[in-house]
C-alpha cells in the first residue's frame, strides 16, 4: 500500500500529492461500493451491462474531477493549467479509474460462467469494503496512535463503506 508520486513531483508536494491521491482513492471505493451494490439489485443484469455500468461511473468521475480541477485552477489562478500541473492531477485522479479494476475482473470471471454475476458483485462490493478497513487501520498506524488507534480508525471506515451498502439495500436501488 505503499506508492511513490510520479517523477517531477517537488519533494515539499510530494506529502500533499500523495494524500490527495489517497482521498481520490477512499472517494472512488465509496462510489463503487454504491454502484456495485445497486447493480446486485438490477434484474435479469449481463455481464456486459455491468462491465459498461462500472467502467462508465470510473470514468465519468475521473472526468469530472479533471474538468472541476482545471477549471477551479483557471478561477483561482488566472491562467491555463501548465502540463506538470495537469500531470499531477493525472496522478492523483488515477484512482478514480482504478477504483474500477476489481469489479471488472469479477465481473469478467463471472462471464465465462466460474461464478454467478451476483457473487461477483457481491464479492467486489466485500472486497472493497475490506479495502476501505485496510487504508482506514494503515492511516491509524501512520498516525501513530498503535494498534488501537489503527483498528478505530479501520473499523471506522469500514462502517461507512457498510453503511453505503445498507443504504443501497434499504432503497432498493
Amino acid at each position: 500500500m505503499h506508492e511513490t508520486p510520479p517523477p517531477g513531483v517537488p519533494a515539499e508536494d510530494v506529502t500533499e500529492t500523495m494524500a490527495e491521491r489517497l482521498k481520490e482513492r477512499i472517494y472512488a471505493t465509496i462510489t463503487m461500493i454504491a454502484v456495485v451494490v445497486g447493480l446486485t439489485m438490477v434484474d435479469d443484469l449481463a455481464a456486459g451491462e455491468a462491465a459498461v455500468s462500472v467502467a462508465a461511473t470510473s470514468l465519468g468521475l475521473w472526468l469530472a474531477t479533471l474538468v472541476a480541477d482545471d477549471q477551479g485552477h483557471r478561477a483561482v489562478h488566472h491562467r491555463s493549467t501548465t502540463w506538470p500541473e495537469f500531470r499531477r492531477l493525472l496522478y492523483v485522479s488515477s484512482p478514480l479509474l482504478l477504483s474500477a479494476a476489481g469489479p471488472l475482473i469479477l465481473i469478467g470471471v463471472s462471464a465465462t460462467g466460474a461464478m454467478a454475476l451476483h457473487t461477483a458483485l457481491v464479492a467486489a462490493a466485500t472486497v472493497d469494503v475490506v479495502g476501505l478497513f485496510a487504508w482506514g487501520f494503515l492511516a491509524g498506524v501512520r498516525m501513530g496512535g498503535g494498534l488501537l488507534a489503527a483498528l478505530v480508525a479501520g473499523t471506522l471506515d469500514t462502517a461507512i463503506g457498510a453503511a453505503v451498502v445498507l443504504v443501497k439495500l434499504t432503497a432498493g436501488h
